[in-house]
């Protein structure tokens, strides 16, 4: 079985992260990146239908010199070649989505995996988009998932229930937190992946589809006040209404 399994490289979720002085991006400084979470469903379910049906599973990502990190780490895990379309640029989600149909449309995968999301943008846009540009079938979120032949059966959750769907492959499927559990690369393995060859290929950018505008830190809560109905209680109420809030 040919697994493709592409991943993406996001802020550590203990980061502060900041704006940069442009405005439109955050500031790279200082940041620590890790492989997207999601990802990690992602890469733990092509590794185990590799362990099941045999095959190669394949990791991709598209980005800059950095991304060869979690390369490294998708081999640690287990992946059998690392693949990197290097682009310094700051993509939107379909310029991402176009390069990588175009590799995969060279090794015809008999299933595309990645996360559902990334925690970054959170646009949950990759893979039906993918499946747009591919022509396949797609079916995202997946908590469970067995293969049968040519056959794929899924399972998500929905409110109140589950749905569980049938496709044909191949397919792309995004994975869901439960899924599996991702596996912890060994310390040897880490150390044989730094050796491990990344294949690199250029840019085959196009041009984006969506510009960010503006980029901004959520607004700090105001912290509130507990309060009572005496007198003055009420005149302090009343106090802050008019010199703190300005509403009165």
């Amino acid at each position: 079985m040919n697994i493709l399994v592409c991943i993406s490289q996001v802020p550590d979720t203990t980061t502060k992260v900041q704006v940069a002085s442009d405005g439109i991006s955050i500031d790279r400084t200082g940041v620590k990146f890790i492989l997207n979470p999601y990802d990690e469903f992602a890469l733990e379910e092509g590794l185990q239908l590799r362990e099941k049906f045999g095959g190669t599973v394949t990791a991709l990502t598209v980005g800059g010199e950095t991304f060869k990190e979690i390369l490294r780490t998708a081999l640690a895990m287990g992946a059998d070649k690392a693949i990197l379309i290097k682009d310094e640029h700051k993509n939107d989600s379909y310029s991402v989505a176009f390069q990588i149909s175009e590799i995969a449309k060279t090794m015809n995968p008999d299933v595309l995996m990645l996360g559902r999301q990334s925690i970054d943008y959170d646009s949950f846009a990759m893979a039906p988009m993918l499946a747009e540009l591919l022509g396949l079938p797609s079916i995202s979120m997946v908590s469970s998932l067995t293969i049968d032949g040519n056959l794929i059966t899924a399972e998500r959750d929905i409110e109140g229930g589950k749905e569980v769907l049938e496709s044909s492959l191949p397919c792309v499927i995004s994975a869901q937190k439960g899924l599996n559990n991702p596996r912890y690369p060994k310390l040897p393995d880490i150390m044989k992946a730094k050796s491990k060859p990344i294949e690199e290929i250029p840019s085959l950018s196009t041009d984006a589809r969506i510009s960010t505008m503006a980029m901004q830190l959520p607004i700090s809560k105001r912290i509130g006040k507990v309060s009572g109905d005496s007198e003055s209680e009420i005149s302090d109420i009343v106090l802050a209404l008019h010199e703190e809030a300005k509403v009165i």
